[in-house]
């Protein structure tokens, strides 16, 4: 007995013509791979270039500050853009340096002396760690002493001048004021400082 032809598969079956049409793919000239490779270089390289184009571009100013509804900040006109820098965050009720308190200023406003102890103290350790990291990297650049006050507009001046006096007698003496500029919202007040 003689048998014509291959030996097929059980299953779906297309007629003559199906099986030389191109739109069913069976045409002999038409057959194509319906997977193809999926090149994985230039897809992690497109990657890489978005997220340093994006590290390059971003702005830390939105950052720089963290905002508590403790603080609510004066308003100003004049301003610069804040630059990164030790914080000291001075509410109605504490003084606060990188989230460690500092003080109460209901203490602080019955004592009158000159100069916070614990701030400037915490202040000069952070100098301190700061000028050997920079030493024992071979950095020339001096200490800049720039230093950012985000206070409540309530806070009596008593408790600002010794916040300020503490970081100037901790080397901190380029101090800058978080503020508001008029228009502004909250979410937006790190953007400006005032010398």
């Amino acid at each position: 007995m003689a048998v014509h032809g291959k030996i097929k598969p059980p299953g779906k079956r297309w007629s003559k013509r199906l099986q030389k049409s191109r739109v069913f793919g069976h045409a002999g000239h038409a057959k194509k791979s319906i997977f193809s490779d999926l090149l994985i270089t230039p897809l992690v390289d497109m990657f890489v270039i978005i997220v340093l184009f994006l590290i390059a571009n971003f702005s830390a100013t939105g950052e720089v500050l963290g905002m508590t509804k403790d603080i609510e900040l004066p308003k100003a006109a004049h301003v610069q853009e804040i630059e990164m820098a030790e914080v000291v965050m001075v509410s109605m009720n504490q003084v606060i340096l990188s989230g460690n308190l500092i003080g109460q200023v209901a203490e602080l406003i019955k004592d009158e002396s000159g100069t916070m102890p614990a701030l400037e103290e915490q202040l000069r350790e952070k100098k301190l760690k700061w000028e050997t990291l920079h030493q024992s990297a071979g950095d020339t650049k001096g200490f800049t002493g720039d230093i950012n006050i985000q206070a409540h507009r309530e806070v009596p001046f008593n408790v600002i001048k010794r916040v300020m006096m503490s970081c100037h007698a901790a080397g901190f003496s380029n101090i800058n004021f978080a503020v508001l500029q008029p228009g502004m919202k909250d979410a937006e007040t790190t953007a400006s400082a005032v010398p």
